[in-house]
């Protein structure tokens, strides 16, 4: 609810302070006297274009300050304030703030926290509902009016939602498989040599170092062939050394007994025996190691340069053709067997179309129903408003199915008919200026009870319409605003005597400065002026009465 509304320099404004309260609150005053300009400085601090021209003449910067009650700590607008990071503490009051330079800048303020003027206007649509003839952005908006159906119903689209999401999400992930394979598909034949090719040569991890290792040891081998074979010679056979020193030792074994220094000469020798066995075996090692086989060598040869030559061609290093061909192979795999995957997709998707169509049905049978309640709620609102002769219905038409969404796949129309026979159309189609204020009065009081904003304004919502008409219109006003806080802009006295706080808009004049002021009537004071509402300039002792029994009627 908005509570207080502080204006400063705003055209012909220069300080103003006012504070609200709940029910129904009227602005009344003479034609010109700025009622206007009291409207464009809420606007501004919900967010409208922050226009230059609205600055007051010789000043720098107008500043428009809104107060409102602490939201609630959740729906839509806790979620919009946390979403943006506009914390706040429990119970504190929603402050809000515009200023608009004269050289056409403008900033805003939540809570003191800077904030864009789009921003301003999501929360303000959270905060206000302003009601006119000329209003394209409430109920005369058809892009609200399914919106406005659904919370009449107290319809929960959320399961519709998340269905759709789901049916989008499958159709995404089909299209992806598709293109995927589509793409794949050109490579196959491709794809099918490399494949072969690859599987047939066998590529292992590694082998490229196994090979050239052994090729470099094969060349070797080939180059110290007769050293090896010469230290061979040395060491074996019956003339070799180790043979000499087998010899020697057995001598010493049958003499060395006979001195201590040829018992330590044997131990000698039996241990060159062991060191020239190990030095034989590491040679014959060698020598197996380095054996040179031209037919092994041509071989290796052979299998290294086309290892070499393969990696060059696809482009990766000789140990990672290994795992190319597994991944080639996988791919192929996937391309020969994408048809199963794409069937498993297409299932997917006929699943979340059902599903999502299935909710979506449901929606339109509740909106069905919930449209002849709200029918029949407006019809019942029409004929005190001298609408006795107009119909209002409820349309409900299937979208096309690539529009079809969140919210389901209706379009929701509000349309009227305002003589016997004549065809159904939009509000702003066939209705004229009066009648369509009552129109809109009656179909907001038929959705009232549904909840919406906290405050809701009406401009001059009675134009055009004056006695049993006007009454009728202040009663559903004062009814509307038991609900809600609901403020009026108004010209007729049956509906200033409605109100509950009276607020009076008068323009002052000191010779050189023309300015704009509001100030709150007492009894005596709103008395007056709903006698001057009634009887125009000069006001009558009959226009006195006739107020009073106004009010005491209210």
């Amino acid at each position: 609810m908005l509570t207080a509304l502080s204006i400063r320099d705003v055209v012909l404004i220069e300080a103003l302070d006012l504070d609200f309260g709940a029910g129904l609150g009227v602005l009344t005053g003479e034609t010109g006297a700025g009622k206007s300009i009291l409207l464009d400085a809420l606007g501004l601090a919900l967010g409208a274009r922050g226009d230059s021209a609205l600055v007051r003449h010789g000043t720098n910067q107008a500043v428009v300050t809104a107060s409102f009650d602490p939201p609630a700590t959740s729906g839509a607008l806790a979620d919009l304030l946390a979403d943006n990071g506009l914390d706040r503490e429990p119970g504190e009051p929603l402050i809000i703030r515009r200023i608009v330079k004269a050289d056409g800048g403008s900033r805003a303020f939540v809570n003191d926290q800077p904030a864009s003027a789009g921003l301003l206007r999501e929360i303000g649509a959270n905060l206000v509902e302003i009601h006119g003839q000329h209003d394209e952005r409430g109920l005369l908006n058809p892009r609200g009016h399914r919106a406005l159906l659904d919370t009449f119903a107290r319809i929960d689209a959320a399961p519709a939602a998340a269905a759709h999401r789901a049916w989008r999400a499958a159709e995404t992930a089909l299209a992806e498989a598709q293109l995927e394979l589509d793409t794949q598909a050109r490579d196959q034949e491709w794809l099918d040599h490399a494949v072969a090719e690859l599987r047939a040569f066998g590529p292992e991890e590694g082998e490229e170092e196994a090979l050239a290792t052994r090729r470099a040891g094969m060349q070797r081998g080939e180059k110290i062939a007769d050293d090896l074979q010469a230290i061979a010679d040395l060491l074996e056979g019956s003339d070799g050394g180790l043979a000499k020193l087998r010899q020697a030792a057995r001598i010493l074994e049958r003499v060395g007994q006979d001195h201590a220094a040829l018992g330590e000469a044997l131990e000698a020798i039996d241990r060159a025996i062991i060191e020239g066995a190990e030095a034989q075996e590491k040679v014959d090692e060698a020598a197996a190691a380095l054996a040179f086989d031209p037919a092994q060598l041509e071989s290796d040869e052979t299998r290294l340069f086309d290892l070499r030559a393969l990696a060059r061609k696809h482009r990766v290093q000789p140990d990672e053709l290994a795992a190319l061909t597994q991944q080639l192979s996988d791919k192929l795999e996937r391309i020969e067997s994408g048809g199963a995957g794409i069937a498993a997709l297409e299932r997917r998707l006929a699943l979340a179309a059902k599903a999502y169509e299935i909710e979506a049905d449901l929606l339109t049978a509740q909106r069905g129903a919930a449209a002849a309640r709200l029918d029949a709620a407006v019809k019942a609102e029409l004929a005190p408003l001298k609408l006795d002769a107009a119909r209002f219905r409820t349309a409900i038409a299937p979208l096309a199915r690539d529009a079809w969404g969140p919210a389901g796949k209706d379009r929701v129309d509000f349309e009227i008919s305002t003589n016997p026979g004549a065809p159904f159309a939009p509000l702003t189609k066939i209705a004229s200026g009066g009648e369509l204020s009552r129109f809109i009065l009656a179909l907001k009081v038929a959705l009232a009870e549904e909840g919406g904003a906290a405050t809701m304004i009406f401009d001059e919502i009675d134009r055009g319409v004056g006695g049993a008409v006007a009454s009728a219109i202040g009663e559903r006003l004062a009814r509307l605003a038991g609900a809600t806080q609901l403020l009026v802009v108004t010209h007729s006295p049956q509906v200033a005597a409605r109100g509950g706080r009276h607020l009076l808009i008068a323009k002052s004049h000191d010779g050189t400065v023309t300015r704009t002021g509001v100030r709150a009537l007492d009894e005596a004071e709103r008395r007056e002026e709903i006698a001057r509402m009634l009887s125009g300039a000069t006001v009558t002792d009959e226009a006195r009465a006739q107020a009073e029994r106004l009010l005491e009627t209210a």
